[in-house]
């Protein structure tokens, strides 16, 4: 069975693969096309939106993305990763299109106001009701498609969703001691070999 892949251009990847390890997966950092072939599963987690983008372009990195992406395999996205994934971002900026999704960059200000909110969480996710979530510059959905599933919230925001495949927080679950996004995320990587 093919590893999980992180995507490790840029930002904190290594926070995910380890708490994708601490789940007892099989994690590989991608950097090539050739590393994205050999992971059944992708998180792209949070950083640069922009800066990603750039260092993409070697390796044709998000055309592939997109490509996989659309057959099917799960992706998790994070902060900077939701704006790569979404269909619109303000300010304006190339991204991938493949979540039904509008985005604001930095939306809740700049690095000075980061904080940990208390996020309500869909029944789904199991108890307790509320999750911890780290948010640093991060962005905000602004519009969703109705197949676009809300599993979390922060008070009028939707910051956890899911589309089909596509999981994606507007925030950073690998920074806290709860893993049930990571958990969501593996199951979901169970049910695809996109």
């Amino acid at each position: 069975m093919k590893a999980i892949g992180v995507l490790a251009l840029q930002g904190d990847w290594a926070a995910h693969s380890t708490a994708l390890r601490a789940l007892g997966a099989e994690v590989h950092a991608v950097r090539t096309a050739t590393d994205l072939d050999n992971v059944r599963a992708l998180v792209i987690p949070g950083g640069e939106s922009s800066a990603m983008l750039r260092l993409m372009k070697p390796e044709d990195l998000s055309r592939r993305i997109v490509e996989r992406t659309r057959a099917g395999m799960a992706v998790l996205a994070t902060c900077a990763g939701v704006i790569l994934l979404a269909q619109a971002v303000v300010p304006t900026q190339p991204c991938l299109g493949v979540l039904a999704v509008d985005v604001e960059r930095n939306a809740y200000g700049r690095q000075v106001f980061s904080t940990i909110a208390e996020i309500d969480l869909s029944p789904d996710l199991g108890d307790p009701p509320r999750m911890e979530g780290v948010f640093i510059r991060a962005p905000r959905i602004t519009r969703r498609d109705v197949s676009v599933e809300v599993l979390g919230s922060w008070g009028d925001d939707a910051v956890l969703v899911r589309q089909d495949r596509v999981l994606a927080a507007t925030f950073h679950p690998e920074l806290t001691g709860d893993r049930r996004v990571h958990e969501l995320f593996l199951q979901i990587g169970e049910e695809t070999n996109g």
